[in-house]
């Protein structure tokens, strides 16, 4: 039998893919919306091509970093596919760090290349003469703002060519994107992400969201997070329209899902929050389906049920930055409709099972024997396979922690269910050990948010002389609501075990990061201040 070439039945994985397909398919149709300004396929195609032909002019080669500190404009999209069409490493940074933050990340990437908003640009500034390796600033003029020495995106992109480029990749395991941690713990590690990783989530993130080429796709994720999800290369590669959002301001979320025809955007529980909670909130159903991805944290039933009652269908969906953002989703099952509402939210707060295109996700004791599917039963949660990160960049002993036993440790607990879904009860470190019993953070922070009063809510472990620790809650109340601590207590008792009803309630704001996290560290170093705690 004769042998043929692999390259007649194997093509390299890679989102580059997706651009060169929906350019040629999608001729006529709006790509990206931002404010009054739009770009068709074949015209972001251009401009992609433009950018990568002007980076290697530039001296941009395989292998280069390039870092982008830019927020939810077009450049940020057109970056996702012109840095890697370079055959160089896409570096997108959190634009809320601290000038500290971001040198460090330039420094430890080795970023040879920085595209950055000039609203931004005084982050930048004080860091340059210590960033010898940084050769090439392009400034993105897209608000007033100081530009730093080098030259403008569109004079940038106007040097170029909007003639195609042949893909440099020669493998598809080959780095296309670093994405650092948040760093709450110590310095933040860099995540690396592959072509065949980045194609195939982002093929995962249409399979779950039903999204089509007839969807509008709003831009309220960071893009700098996990390469928003990859949602900049699914959404290219169905062809799909891209609204860009600057800025995330809940009247403009309303404002767009009414009228310029959105159909779909993620957004974490506290973003949720904000967005019913804002006047200009509907009053009614929403006339045409909206399908919103929840993650960052666990959303409460609560939450969940007051966006369904919109109109909007929530798809609860969870991960790290290690497996490229989602990496389970709550699998709705059809007999779950039949359920009363309450029941069903409680249901798809769970955070479920392995995307299509992942591994099962476990739930391991020490020793990684699998636990009971019991629903009580904690244990860790373990993933591998197509979604999980290469390793960290430039940390081997991170990534062989990371890795041990060939899994990728999540650091989250949670339990089994019967039916094959995980429910998270905790991060490791967040989890309450009372007089020798668990206790559940998440838990009882539902149980707080269920109080119509409630915005939202923290619990963590404070110090206790007898127990060793209580839960205290944090709490945020809705604007123009009142509530004591007694009554808010009495309302737990009616839904928790006594041990479990906070010992403690504060009221007040809480400490988030960029994405929309509770920093829980923030308010536990605040409490244990003097003290010491346990080890994590």
């Amino acid at each position: 039998m004769p042998m043929f070439p692999s390259e007649v039945y194997r093509s390299h994985l890679t989102p580059l893919r997706f651009l060169q397909r929906s350019a040629s398919v999608f001729r006529q149709k709006p790509a990206v919306v931002y404010g009054e300004q739009s770009w068709t396929y074949p015209e972001l195609q251009d401009r992609v091509n433009r950018l990568a032909s002007a980076l290697l002019a530039a001296g941009i080669e395989w292998g280069d970093r390039v870092a982008y500190l830019v927020p939810n404009i077009p450049p940020m999209l057109e970056g996702h596919f012109a840095v890697p069409l370079v055959g160089a490493i896409l570096v997108a940074i959190n634009t809320r760090l601290s000038t500290p933050e971001i040198a460090y990340i330039l420094e430890h990437s080795g970023a040879k290349a920085l595209v950055v908003d000039t609203e931004l640009a005084h982050l930048v500034a004080p860091s340059l003469p210590d960033l010898p390796e940084l050769q090439l600033i392009i400034n993105v003029e897209d608000v007033p703002g100081a530009r730093l020495p080098g030259v403008g995106y569109e004079a940038f992109l106007a040097s170029g060519s909007p003639a195609s480029l042949d893909w440099p990749l020669v493998d598809e395991d080959e780095t296309i994107a670093i994405d650092y941690t948040s760093g709450t713990t110590g310095r933040p590690k860099g995540v690396m992400y592959t072509h065949r990783g980045a194609y195939l989530n982002s093929l995962g993130e249409l399979l779950e969201t039903r999204m089509s080429s007839e969807s509008v796709y709003l831009w309220t994720l960071p893009m700098f997070h996990c390469n928003g999800w990859c949602y900049p290369w699914a959404v290219t590669a169905i062809g799909a329209t891209h609204v860009c959002l600057r800025k995330l301001d809940p009247g403009t979320v309303w404002q767009l899902v009414r009228d310029a025809g959105v159909t779909h955007f993620c957004a974490a529980p506290t973003v949720l929050i904000s967005l019913v909670n804002h006047p200009a909130a509907p009053t009614e159903r929403l006339k045409r389906p909206l399908i919103i991805s929840t993650a960052a944290a666990p959303p409460s039933p609560t939450i969940i049920s007051q966006v369904e009652a919109l109109g909007a269908e929530i798809i609860h969906v969870y991960g790290l930055t290690e497996v490229y953002g989602p990496y389970t989703v709550c699998e709705w099952q059809p007999h779950w409709n039949a359920l009363p509402i309450e029941e069903q939210a409680r249901i798809k707060a769970r955070q479920g099972v392995g995307y299509l295109i992942a591994d099962d996700v476990r739930v391991v004791d020490d020793a990684m024997r699998d636990v009971p599917a019991d629903g009580e039963t904690l244990g860790e949660v373990i993933m591998r396979g197509n979604n999980t990160m290469k390793g960290y960049y430039r940390d081997e002993e991170a990534t062989r922690v990371a890795f041990a036993g060939g899994w990728f440790h999540a650091g989250d607990l949670a339990v089994m269910h019967p039916d094959g879904y995980i429910e998270l009860r905790d991060r490791k470190k967040d989890i309450i050990i009372s007089g020798g019993e668990n206790i559940s953070t998440i838990e009882v922070e539902q149980a707080i948010s269920a109080h119509p009063a409630v915005l939202e809510a923290a619990v963590i472990a404070i110090p206790d002389p007898y127990w060793g620790e209580a839960p205290k809650a944090f709490v945020t109340l809705k604007p123009d609501q009142a509530l004591s601590a007694e009554a808010l207590r009495d309302f737990c008792r009616e839904r928790l075990a006594g041990f479990k009803v906070p010992k403690a309630i504060e009221f007040g704001d809480l400490p988030k990061t960029s994405t929309g996290k509770v920093q829980k560290f923030v308010l536990r170093e605040r409490e244990w201040a003097g003290r010491e705690t346990r080890i994590n």
